[in-house]
Parts: structure tokens; sequence; C-alpha cells
């Protein structure tokens, strides 16, 4: 909860990382400023203060936060992938759950904000759109990412898998062990990362959050909290290969560190000869999936002089644009989203 020191330690990180020869580093989720367990454990009226201060402390993208999270992937030459508060000029009560994606230059290569916040995490975070649910293509192989939850949607997973995805990252937030719910979060994470790995034959890197001193002396005044808090971590860190097998690690309870291993692309060809289920694996004259890839938007701008005729007994139709914005058509009684054609 202090974005500045977080800052400084994700550089710290990306530096150590970099010395050692890492050439992808990821992040768990949320990790800048941090991760609101009160959401969680507190009431929506006893959250707000922390929810407020939460805002405050949260990453504006462009701004100084994310410039200097590039200025460090540059000086290590490292792609980075890293979970942050997200806030947007335009909505000053409005956070997402996001991961930003980092290229060796230091560039924002894009960004997904994640589509559901899960259970009580809908108090703090806003819904996801589709605009960062894809692969990015960079000189290390294609990469996407969801975040926690996310790895136990079939239909978000498929997209990255359907778009060729190579190295997934999946990262997560983590629970006190005294959890009142009696999740081993732990075991739910490498469940899904297994899965994804073997069904995907893509390689898995796994980054989960650890609950430190300073997350348990935050809440100084909600002493159930830190007694909660104080029972322990249950998370997993690790590295998955092609087989659904752990190729480093794994990194469980409260330790905190660097996970390593080399990867082999090529390892995911022998499998792939098995179960392509983006390609030869599968039937896509019978089932099919239809992504749409547009940002939320408060506002759409039509050009001057639009809606100026009188529409009449016209019959009408709508078309969505490639760029999310919604136009009438006059012309023609159709909606059409993508290759999707929906006669009115």
């Amino acid at each position: 909860m202090n974005l500045d020191a977080s800052i400084a330690r994700a550089c710290e990180l990306i530096s150590e990382a970099g010395s050692k020869g890492a050439q992808l580093l990821a992040f768990p989720e949320a990790f800048l400023p941090g991760y609101p367990f009160w959401s969680r454990y507190l009431g929506p009226i006893q959250s707000m203060k922390f929810t407020k201060e939460l805002i405050k402390q949260s990453v504006l993208v462009g701004s100084y936060a994310t410039d200097m999270i590039g200025q460090a992937a540059c000086s290590a030459n490292m792609h980075v992938v890293i979970g942050i508060n997200e806030r947007v000029d335009n909505a000053s009560g409005t956070l997402f759950n996001t991961n930003l994606f980092f290229g060796p230059d230091g560039r924002i290569l894009g960004r997904h904000r994640k589509l559901v916040p899960t259970y009580s995490e809908k108090l703090v975070w806003a819904y996801g759109d589709g605009e960062g649910l894809r692969v990015y293509a960079t000189d290390l192989g294609r990469v996407g990412s969801l975040m926690c939850g996310e790895n136990a949607n079939s239909l978000a997973r498929f997209v990255l898998i359907a778009e060729g995805e190579q190295i997934h990252i999946a990262n997560y937030f983590c629970l006190p062990k005294a959890d009142p719910a009696g999740i081993n979060i732990a075991k739910d994470i490498e469940i899904r990362s297994a899965a994804h790995a073997f069904e995907g034959k893509v390689f898995n890197i796994v980054s989960s959050l650890v609950i430190n001193r300073s997350t348990i002396e935050y809440f100084d005044d909600s002493s159930d909290i830190r007694e909660l808090l104080s029972s322990g971590t249950h998370g997993h860190t690790a590295i998955y290969g092609p087989t659904g097998y752990i190729i480093a690690g794994p990194m469980e309870g409260d330790v905190e560190g660097i996970l390593y291993a080399d990867i082999d692309l090529e390892d995911a060809i022998l499998p792939k000869l098995r179960h392509d289920i983006a390609g030869s694996y599968n039937r896509f004259d019978i089932m099919q999936l239809t992504v749409t890839r547009s940002r939320h938007r408060a506002v759409t701008d039509f050009p001057a002089g639009y809606g100026s005729q009188p529409l009449g007994s016209v019959t009408c139709g709508a078309k969505l644009h490639s760029d999310g914005y919604t136009a009438i058509d006059q012309t023609s009684p159709a909606i059409t989203t993508g290759e999707t054609t929906i006669k009115s």
C-alpha cells in the first residue's frame, strides 16, 4: 500500500533477475501496490477507507510509475509482466486488476484487465474488457497472461491457446492458512497450472504473492485481520512445462524469492502432435468461440452532422466496428460483430 516503495522493490527485483540472465520476469497479481485483503475479511462499510487509500496509491498507465518499471526493464534488457491496481484518469472511483506487459526496450506492449473480479474482489475492482485478452508476439515467443481465477475460465484460456500462446503467465494472490473458507489456494493453483500447461502445450510461469510483515502491520486497527494474516501463507510459485509437469519449483508458504528455469519452445512440438486443440485436434465446423475486443468507453463520438436526417420508417441496424465504436447503419438491417452477422 505504498506505491513508491513497491515500485522501488519491483525495480530491485528486475535488476536482480536481469543480472542472473533472465529474459522474462513475471510478478504476482496486484504487486503494485498490493492485494486488497480487506475486501475478503471486512464488510463493505469497513472496507471503504482501505479502498480509498488503494485508489490513491494505484497506478495510472503512462505515468511516472510505469515509466520507472519500463526503465528498469530496459536497463535489464528483459521482458516484464507485472500485476498492478490500475486507475483511469476519467473515473476516479474505478480500479482494474491489470497485468502490464513490458518489452526489453522498456515500452508497454499491452495490458490485460481481469475480466471478472472473483467473489469479494468485486467490491474493489471493476470488470475488465476484451481489449487485452490476447497473445503478444515477442522475440522469446508468443506470451499471454491471465490472473488468478481467470486461469479456471476455460473460454478465456482457449482464446490464448487459439492465438498460438507458447508462454503463459499465471499470476496469483495468496491466502492465509487460517482463511475461514478453508481453501488451500496452493493446491488450487497447482491444479489449474498443470491443466493449462498440458491442455495448451505451453510453458506456464506461475507467480504467487506472499503475506509478509508489512502486509500484516498495515492493518494496525483491525486485529482480526492481523491474526488471520499472521497464520502463514498458502501460495504456489512454479514453472510448468508443456507436458503439465513442474520444471522449476515449487516455492510455497512464506518463502520469498525468484524462481529460474531455462525453457526450449521446441519441447512443445511433440506434445502438440498428440493434442493440438487450436488446430488438428479440434472441430471448428462444430464448435467456435467469438471474442469482442473493445475497450470500455464512457462516451462514443460520432462525426459532425451525424443523425441530422430523420429516420422515418427506415429499418435500421447497427454495426460494431473494430475500434469498438457503434454506428447506426440506415441501409443494412443487420448487426455485424466480427465474422458473425445477426439479422434484425
